[in-house]
């Protein structure tokens, strides 16, 4: 389905530093919003209902699914992750652009029903450097971090399937990648057409 608004999806194995980056990409650009996702995972830290998550029950996760609610979903480290359909489907006709903080397995169903989404694949730059995120947030048991690692051989494997790649090395670096992902996007000849059709109109191109 073709709209005015861009759509990213920006996608890494836990511990990467995604959340950071996208944050940091939000304060420098006015015209970018999140998505917020459901979750039946429980909040963490300082996290609030609505704001990084809308935090909800299983059976109320699985009752949304059965409505047909979520443009995607998936089961990630156990617990549900979805997207609302209706609500991204709307910001996305008034023109606004909308970046999903998800998982590989729902960009791929973004990507599916929003054809002109823009994929972006957080990568680490080395195993051990991941590894020493992980422990460094110090949120998750030794257990935890070796299933993280295990999932993201896994999800990293799926990179081929993303329209860019950036490498988190360096914070800043990385920051500035991803923002001229953004950027491009922006003034493809595509994006121009569905987002300023009057000037195209004007100019006799449609």
């Amino acid at each position: 389905m073709e709209t005015p608004g861009n759509l990213f999806c920006v996608s890494a194995p836990s511990g990467t530093g995604k959340s950071s980056l996208v944050k940091a990409l939000l304060e420098l650009d006015s015209h970018l919003s999140v998505s917020v996702s459901h979750t039946t995972r429980a909040p963490r830290g300082q996290e609030q209902n609505g704001r990084e998550y809308w935090f909800v029950a299983e059976p109320e996760f699985r009752a949304m699914v059965e409505r047909d609610e979520f443009v995607e979903w998936a089961q990630v480290h156990g617990n549900l992750y979805g997207t609302s359909g209706k609500a991204l489907q709307a910001r996305l006709q008034r023109g606004e652009d909308v970046v999903l903080e998800i998982d590989w397995q729902g960009a791929l169903q973004i990507r599916q029903r929003f054809p002109h989404a823009v994929l972006v694949f957080i990568l680490p730059p080395s195993w051990d450097e991941l590894r020493q995120r992980l422990m460094r947030r110090g949120e998750d048991s030794a257990a935890v971090i070796e299933q993280r690692m295990g999932n993201a051989r896994k999800e990293v494997a799926q990179a081929r399937h993303f329209d860019f790649v950036i490498i988190n090395a360096l914070f800043e670096t990385a920051l500035f990648d991803l923002k001229t992902v953004v950027h491009s996007q922006r003034l493809k000849y595509s994006a121009q057409l569905r987002n300023r059709s009057q000037v195209f109109a004007a100019l006799d191109l449609i």
